[in-house]
């Protein structure tokens, strides 16, 4: 699973997947801004079928957090 998440993260911010680590951070490359951060959230409900809460939305800070919020919604790492 957290394959298919690296993927996402690669994939909506248009880096490679070598980039995504748990250190990525939101605004730590310019690639993850606030318009791909909206893009990413709406690919993660997508793509795991939940709808996350707007707390959730605006703690998703890192790569590391998005799997800690995933959880959350039942999504195993």
């Amino acid at each position: 699973m957290e394959n298919k998440l690296r993927k996402i993260f690669a994939e909506t911010l248009n880096i490679s997947e070598e980039q995504v680590t748990d250190g990525l951070e939101y605004n730590s490359i310019p690639e993850w801004d606030s318009i791909s951060h909206m893009a990413l959230i709406a690919t993660l409900d997508d793509e795991f079928n939940i709808m996350m809460e707007t707390e959730d939305v605006i703690d998703l800070s890192s790569f590391a957090k998005a799997k800690e919020i995933l959880s959350k919604y039942g999504v195993q790492f």
